[in-house]
C-alpha cells in the first residue's frame, strides 16, 4: 500500500513538472522603469504616523504610488500577530499636504472567508502591485491551518485606486495543496507586462522564490531564488537592467546573522549560487530601492541580534559593500525598566509625529499608554523598529514605512537633496 502511494505521488510530481515544463511562458526581460524626475526640493526629512488606531498591534506595511502622486500604504492591524481580529488597514498621503487620510479597512478575515469559500484562521503581509492595464492589486498571506508555514496567497484587484476592491481570489502557486507561499516585498514589471513576484516558502524548510505573474493574476511560472534549507527569506528584487537584477534575502539560518543574496543575468531565468552579504540580518525583513545612477539603498536592522536599531544604507558596487547614510531609529543600550523606558518613549513618540505633540495631555497620555501596552511587560519593556518598505515616488522623494514599536506605522519621508546631504557626511 505504501509503495503504491509513493509510486502515485512520483507519478503525480513527474507529471506535473513535465505539464510546467511545457507550458512555460516565453523568455522575456524586466521593464526598465524610466528615472524619477530631478527634483529640485531643498534638503528636507520629516516623519509622522500612517496608522492612527490605538491599543492595537500594527505590523508589516507596504506602499505603492498612486497615479496622481499620493502614496498608499498598507499594514496588519488587531490585538496580536496571528490573531482572529486582524484586518487589512490602509490610508493615503498626500504630498501637498504632507497629511495622511483617515486609515480605513480594507479587508478582514470574514470577508476573505466568504470570497474564498474555505476557513481562514489568520492573515497578513498586505503587499500591493500596479498591473499593466492601470489596475491596482493587493496580495495578502492567509492561513487555514497551522502557523505562517501554511499560508497561502489572497489577492483583489482594485480599479478604482483602492477605494473599493474586488471579491478577494486565491492564488495558486504550487499544485500541491497549495500551501507555503507568503510575500512581503513589491513586485517588479517585466517588458511584456507581465508581473515578476518575490514570495517565499515555511514548510519544512526555507527558501526565496520568483513567480511570474500574467495580465490576470494568474501564476505563468516559478523559480526558486536559493536551494531549500539556505534559511532564505522575503526576498526584495533589485532590478538593474533588462536581463541584470539581485535579490537581498532575510536570512533564517545559524550564524553568521547576514543578509544572503543572488544575482540573475538573464532576467531571472537563473540565479546565481547564494552569496553571504556584508548586510548583519538578525532575522529580520530587508527593504531596498535602485538608484538613477545604480547605487543601492536599503533600510534594515544592521544587527546581529534584536531590533532596536533601523538603518539606512547605501552600496556603490552592486552589493559587494556597504555604508551607513543615516540612523532612522537606534535605542540600542536605552534602559528596559518600565519608567526610564516610558521616559525616553514619549520624547521619541513627539518627535515622530509633530501632530502628537499638539494633542491636550490626555490624549497624548493615550499614546503613550497604546505603546506602553504593547511594549511592556513585569520583566521590562523593548523596542522594534522592523519591517521597512522603502519607495521612490516619481517626483524622485523617497518614502518609508516600518513597524514602530507595534504599535503604529511610522512614516519617514526625505528629498533627493537630504540623502545627498547624508552622504556627503557619511564615513
Amino acid at each position: 500500500m505504501k509503495r503504491s502511494a509513493l509510486l502515485l505521488l512520483l507519478a503525480v510530481a513527474f507529471a506535473a513538472g513535465f505539464y510546467k515544463a511545457a507550458q512555460r511562458p516565453p523568455a522575456t526581460v524586466f521593464a526598465v522603469v524610466p528615472p524619477p524626475a530631478t527634483n529640485a526640493e531643498p534638503a528636507l526629512m520629516r516623519s509622522d504616523f500612517a496608522s492612527s488606531r490605538l491599543h492595537v498591534q500594527t505590523h508589516a506595511a507596504s506602499l505603492i504610488e498612486l497615479k496622481d502622486g499620493r502614496i498608499r500604504a498598507f499594514w496588519f492591524s488587531g490585538s496580536r500577530e496571528g490573531a482572529r481580529d486582524v484586518e487589512i488597514h490602509s490610508a493615503v498621503f498626500d504630498p501637498a499636504s504632507g497629511l495622511w487620510g483617515a486609515e480605513q479597512k480594507v479587508a478582514d478575515r470574514a470577508r476573505t472567508e466568504q470570497a474564498l469559500q474555505r476557513y481562514v484562521a489568520k492573515l497578513g503581509n498586505p503587499v500591493p502591485a500596479r498591473a499593466a492595464d492601470g489596475s491596482l492589486w493587493l496580495y495578502y498571506v492567509t492561513v487555514s491551518l497551522g502557523g505562517w508555514a501554511g499560508s497561502s496567497i489572497t489577492a483583489m484587484r482594485s480599479t478604482d485606486e483602492g477605494r473599493t476592491w474586488d471579491a478577494q481570489r486565491r492564488l495558486v502557486t504550487s499544485p500541491f495543496l497549495n500551501i507555503s507561499s507568503l510575500v512581503r516585498n513589491g513586485l517588479v514589471p517585466y517588458a511584456d507586462g507581465t508581473l515578476a513576484f518575490p514570495v517565499y516558502h515555511e514548510f519544512i524548510s526555507k527558501f526565496g522564490e520568483l513567480l511570474r505573474l500574467g495580465p490576470q493574476g494568474r501564476v505563468l511560472d516559478k523559480q526558486r531564488l536559493a536551494p531549500g534549507g539556505a534559511g532564505t527569506l522575503q526576498p526584495v528584487l533589485l532590478v538593474q537592467s533588462a536581463q541584470d537584477a539581485i535579490a537581498l534575502m532575510r536570512h533564517a539560518g545559524p550564524p553568521p546573522h547576514r543578509a544572503v543574496s543572488v544575482a540573475t543575468h538573464d532576467a531571472g531565468q537563473r540565479w546565481s549560487a547564494p552569496r553571504i552579504s556584508p548586510l548583519r540580518n538578525p532575522d529580520s525583513a530587508i527593504s531596498a530601492v535602485v538608484l538613477a545612477d545604480g547605487r543601492l539603498l536599503a533600510v534594515l536592522n544592521d544587527m546581529e541580534e534584536g531590533r532596536d536599531a533601523l538603518s539606512l544604507m547605501i552600496s556603490a558596487d552592486s552589493g559587494a559593500s556597504w555604508k551607513t547614510v543615516y540612523q532612522l531609529e537606534d535605542d540600542r543600550g536605552l534602559p528596559k525598566t518600565e519608567a526610564a523606558w516610558l521616559s525616553h518613549m514619549q520624547g521619541r513618540l513627539l518627535a515622530s509625529d509633530a501632530r502628537v505633540a499638539v494633542l491636550p495631555q490626555a490624549q497624548r497620555a493615550a499614546y503613550v499608554d497604546s505603546v506602553r501596552q504593547e511594549a511592556c511587560t513585569p520583566g521590562g519593556c523593548r523596542t522594534e523598529y522592523s519591517y521597512p518598505f522603502l519607495l521612490q515616488a516619481k517626483n524622485g522623494d523617497f518614502h518609508v514605512v516600518y513597524t514602530w514599536n507595534r504599535t503604529f506605522i511610522k512614516h519617514v519621508t526625505f528629498t533627493p537633496a537630504w540623502l545627498a546631504q547624508q552622504l556627503e557626511r557619511a564615513p
